[in-house]
């Protein structure tokens, strides 16, 4: 019943849930109070109130949003707070008394001082809002200021508004002291600080605080255009989820000759975009964008099919390459969208061979196979476990834009997986990681995953008490203590290089300040792979984990591994360069031989019903090497897959870029000749 409750209030957790009851029925409670008088129900309601509120603004709970939307937003339910104060004064028989009009008089003149203090925080986001954003771009030319103090300008209105707590409490002791003078202190405290308030943002709307002009910024970012001269650029547009899928080109623009740059068109992608020294210019206007001088841009790379590529594609001078962000057997890997860049780039002849089958539009002439260079830090299967007891990965992908059931194995499979992976005769460690997705558009999937997680760590939670552990815990203590040690310290140091001492900051300050720094971006490389490696030895071989966000790396825990589980994806072929032994599910039952067929990636694999019962076979390849019937398959898979090993995948991939500004070089000459003008470089 609690969990339905939690699905349908669309909360994360029971103390959510229990806040946003606290909340709904505290109001009513306070106005009982206020009506019949009682002046310690009226405390204690008032109290509950304040601080379920400030519970559910910390967690960022979706149900704040949603009382705003039927007119019972923030300042709405201090108001009425308020209110209720004023009407339990009047009750209690104050309504002739100083006090009272003191009350009314100090509420509205605080009321009041909220609309000023809105529309300053309103005016400094506004005019430090930059039509562009930027990262390793100099724009010392625009003059930027510092940015306001944080304490200022985050969550402002509740701020201002909780400053109405010295009132509340003053008004309400003095009812029951008697003595009116604690409410005269409390009321001037609430109106006081409302005042410091105010005068502590004066100064950031000074026109000389806020950031320049759009034409001046605009204008310095044309001027850094035309000197750095960027001849490849990575173009993404997406949500903030999306972001993964920019960040696992990073490193690859970053080894590229020329002068790359990375293009933009969300501001929320920022955030979560990993540390780069490649420039970074976030344009989210399409009109901006346009009158941009991009015209030294030869080679234009795509990772993402979307609606807003068509503001680039606009621009004849460059050539058009869709080089996706994974390769899969996925419907997305052969979207027909795709003939509409110059080139489509895949890993290797498998991707070739897909579009050819498929039929959608995309000549033949058109792709060229160039490997995957992010998976260089794969680590190549010994033919061994790792460790004394396997372990296997689950990762699946997420549940896609429809109920194909075939999308995903987490409706169907997911808990069956688990739960032979956990209940297995000979112990296996498992590590599940979930596609980033999981759970955004069916509430089925964020269930199952729920569950499924629920399941892991009661598992591992066993497991800490199991005696079979007990001596190989003991043994690794000393270790694991010096891991979480590291851990810390890397943390500290990463927050530091970061600038994470710096709180003071919004976007206008680090568009000025953030500038590329090989030698911080290689130390913050250097430390995330040191942390990965102390965050696994921080805990036993034999303990299963969940693993959820960007900072455990899919492909360190890919190294960790001795096997995986997971579906139709991209995941599947990244995993292949391993070599090591991996099963796909098969949710949609099409029967094996028709699941071989329609997906290349499996044809090595082990195929799973959605009863997982043959997990056996992937476990048994795992612990004994002669037990292994697909490894040859595998290495050939690999091939066909992702393309030869030498020359690397970066060389190939920068060869392509090279050969591909070629054609542009040629195809702008040819225009420019033809049309009487004199050839450029």
């Amino acid at each position: 019943m609690i969990s339905k409750a939690m699905r349908l209030a669309r909360v994360g957790s029971g103390s959510e849930l229990a806040a946003a009851l606290l909340v709904a029925l505290g109001f009513p409670c306070i106005m009982l109070a206020a009506i019949i008088p009682n002046l310690w129900f009226f405390a204690a309601a008032t109290a509950v109130t304040y601080l379920a509120d400030r519970y559910l603004h910390h967690c960022g709970s979706y149900l704040i949003n949603r009382l705003a939307a039927v007119r019972a937003g923030l300042s709405i339910r201090f108001l009425v707070r308020q209110l209720l104060l004023v009407l339990l004064l009047s009750r209690m028989g104050y309504g002739e008394q100083t006090l009272f009009y003191v009350t009314v008089a100090c509420l509205l003149a605080f009321y009041g001082l909220q609309a000023p203090q809105s529309a300053m925080v309103t005016l400094i986001r506004l005019r430090r809002k930059l039509p562009v954003v930027t990262r390793n771009i100099d724009l010392a030319s625009v003059r930027i200021a510092d940015a306001p103090p944080q304490g200022l300008m985050s969550r402002p209105a509740e701020k201002m508004l909780h400053l109405d707590v010295f009132s509340v409490v003053g008004v309400l002791v003095a009812v029951e002291t008697g003595k009116d003078a604690i409410a005269y202190i409390g009321l001037g405290l609430t109106l006081v600080l409302a005042v410091c308030y105010l005068v502590a943002l004066l100064p950031y709307v000074r026109p000389s605080r806020l950031v320049p002009p759009e034409t001046k910024v605009l204008n310095a970012v044309g001027d850094w255009l035309a000197e750095y001269q960027p001849t490849v650029m990575l173009y993404f547009s997406g949500s903030k989820d999306s972001a993964y899928q920019v960040n696992m080109w990073l490193e690859t623009m970053a080894q590229l000759g020329g002068r790359p740059m990375i293009l933009l068109r969300e501001r929320n992608i920022l955030p979560q975009l990993a540390t780069t020294s490649v420039p970074v210019l976030c344009v989210p206007g399409g009109v901006h964008l346009m009158n941009l001088d991009l015209s030294s841009v030869r080679v234009a790379l795509y990772a993402a099919n979307v609606g807003k590529n068509i503001h680039l594609l606009r621009v004849p001078t460059m050539k058009h390459v869709f080089i996706g962000h994974g390769d899969s057997d996925k419907i997305a890997s052969v979207n027909p969208y795709s003939k509409v860049y110059d080139e489509v780039w895949t890993a290797g002849r498998a991707g070739r061979d897909r579009y050819a089958l498929a039929d959608v539009g995309v000549r033949d002439e058109d792709i060229v196979e160039v490997g995957r260079p992010q998976l260089a830090t794969i680590q190549s299967w010994s033919g061994t476990q790792k460790n004394p007891i396997p372990t296997v990965l689950y990762a699946p992908t997420w549940e896609g834009w429809d109920d194909n059931p075939g999308n995903t194995s987490l409706l169907l499979a997911g808990e069956n997986i688990v739960r032979r992976l956990l209940e297995a005769e000979q112990p296996v460690r498992l590590l599940y990681k979930p596609h980033p997705f999981t759970g955004t558009r069916s509430a089925k999937a964020k269930a199952v995953h729920l569950r499924i997680t629920a399941m892991i760590e009661q598992a591992a939670a066993e497991r800490v008490t199991d005696s079979r552990w007990a001596e190989q815990s003991a043994a690794l203590q000393g270790e694991q203590a010096e891991a979480r040690a590291e851990l810390a310290r890397i943390e500290a140091r990463l927050a530091e290089l970061a600038g994470g001492g710096r709180t003071a900051r919004d976007e206008a300050e680090l568009s000025r300040d953030s500038l590329a720094d090989p030698v911080r971006e290689a130390e913050t490389a250097k430390l995330k792979d040191e942390w990965n490696a102390a965050s696994w030895r921080a805990q036993g071989w034999w303990e299963h984990r969940v693993i959820t966000g960007a900072q455990m790396r899919l492909y360190d825990c890919f190294n960790e591994s001795d096997a995986m589980v997971s579906d139709i994806s991209s995941v599947v072929s990244d995993f292949i360069a391993s070599g090591k032994p991996y099963a796909v599910t098969d949710s949609a039952e099409m029967g094996e031989d028709e699941f071989r067929r329609q997906n290349t990636a499996v044809r090595a694999a082990v195929i799973l019903s959605n009863s997982a019962a043959e997990l056996d076979e992937l476990l048994a390849a795992v612990a004994d090497p002669a037990a292994d019937a697909r490894a040859d398959a595998r290495s050939e898979l690999k091939q066909y897959l992702l393309g030869p090993d030498e020359p690397t995948s970066i060389v190939q991939f920068d060869t392509a870029v090279k050969a591909l500004s070629a054609k542009s070089e040629a195809r702008n000459a040819g225009v420019a000749k033809s049309l009487g003008e004199p050839v450029g470089g």
